[in-house]
């Protein structure tokens, strides 16, 4: 039996417990979450190498799943644009059934293999992308579909569960297995495996961005002016890095199209003119 199908001792009287009782026990199960990325931190560390290769070829981080594995996948690469400036074809999130199965659950989504190569093709994948496959239980028939894909024409092929010997593992290149063990609530892998899953992928698409120079230091430097709070923060992190005040540091942006990289480079350049 899968680790994340079997049922968890420490919960198995939770529907008795008091609401602080309840929310200590899940606590307490989400820290093994953390504890368990930790022995995974060598696997993730080659993936994250392979992952900013991949981009610095020119290729495409894609993160494939279905369900929770797969909304996971779509919200971080999402975040990747605003946080790095990277180009919204860079890092993509594919989810079984499409848009629509990120509000709406449809399990059965995941049994389609067919369709994990259908969805991974059209977007013209190649030997310099790197495809993630990412499932739970490890079983997900449209992950592995697309996995087997990204082999058949040389892309980098990733697997992610809390499960080991798993087909995802089998039909990928490179794996992780983050061993969340049983649920609290059994089989709800929506719960310590998601939030492994999302440690992983933060670290992936994280590491990758900063080896290929979207950070300085531990700064936002390509962070793009989509709000008055990123406006603030742009502003902060020039005066971070030339010593301006604000009023000067908004200046710069504002005359540099609000991009950072060149506020700071112009900045720079008075220095070495004086």
């Amino acid at each position: 039996m899968l680790k994340t199908e079997m049922r968890n001792e420490n919960s198995m009287h939770i529907d008795k417990m008091d609401t602080l009782s309840m929310v200590k026990l899940i606590n307490e199960e989400n820290k093994k979450s953390v504890n368990a990325v930790d022995e995974a931190l060598p696997a993730i560390a080659a993936v994250c190498d392979a992952a900013a290769a991949s981009l610095e070829k020119g290729g495409r981080i894609f993160y494939v799943g279905a369900g929770t594995s797969g909304r996971i996948g779509v919200m971080d690469a999402a975040e990747c644009p605003p946080t790095f400036g990277a180009e919204k074809d860079r890092v993509i999130g594919i989810i079984a059934g499409g848009a629509k199965c990120m509000t709406m659950a449809a399990e059965a989504e995941e049994d389609n293999a067919e369709a994990g190569r259908e969805d991974i093709a059209r977007y013209g994948l190649n030997e310099k992308d790197i495809v993630i496959g990412i499932s739970a239980s490890g079983g997900a028939d449209y992950v592995v579909g697309a996995l087997l894909y990204a082999n058949s024409v040389g892309a980098c092929s990733v697997s992610i569960s809390s499960n080991s010997d798993t087909p995802i593992e089998h039909a990928a290149k490179l794996h992780i297995v983050v061993d969340t063990g049983a649920e609290v609530i059994t089989g709800s892998t929506r719960m310590k495996s998601g939030t492994a899953q999302k440690l992983v992928l933060n670290m992936i698409s994280t590491a990758a961005m900063v080896k290929t120079g979207k950070v300085y230091e531990n700064l936002m430097i390509n962070l793009r002016p989509g709000n008055r709070k990123l406006k603030l923060r742009m502003i902060g992190i020039v005066s971070e890095i030339t010593g301006c005040d604000a009023e000067n540091s908004e200046k710069l942006l504002d005359a540099n199209g609000w991009n950072i990289r060149k506020a700071v480079e112009e900045e720079i350049k008075k220095w070495s003119s004086v």
